[in-house]
């Protein structure tokens, strides 16, 4: 039996970047231990989202990237607001891990989470 899936919306903080996504109900979120998650603080989905479930919008050029160490991974903000959106991941390129701040409708800060040990990599 296939896992019930669900649709998701977000945006950034101002609303230039928006995006939709499919995945399995969002019941607990992952937190990085790496460099720069640690420092944004920000839970994320605790699966992968193929790109085939993952629909972006924004104007060219607002979407903005930061890559870092081996610079697989692409940690994707808006230019205007500067809120951390989602994230392309290292260990499965192309795939997204998605900011669950940036969910409407979800009350991310409640979650119970779990650690992934991202500085080990």
């Amino acid at each position: 039996m296939r896992p019930v899936m669900e649709t998701y919306s977000g945006t950034c903080h101002c609303g230039a970047v928006r995006f939709t996504f499919r995945t399995r109900e969002i019941s607990s979120a992952m937190l990085c231990d790496c460099s720069i998650c640690s420092r944004r603080g920000a839970g994320l989905t605790p699966e992968t989202i193929p790109p085939a479930d993952m629909h972006i919008t924004a104007a060219p050029g607002t979407l903005k990237t930061y890559q870092f160490g081996t610079k697989t991974a692409q940690h994707h903000f808006c230019g205007t607001c500067g809120i951390h959106t989602f994230v392309e991941t290292r260990l499965n390129p192309g795939h997204y891990r998605v900011n669950l701040g940036c969910i409407k409708g979800l009350d991310a800060l409640r979650l119970p989470s779990e650690i992934y040990d991202g500085q080990n990599l």
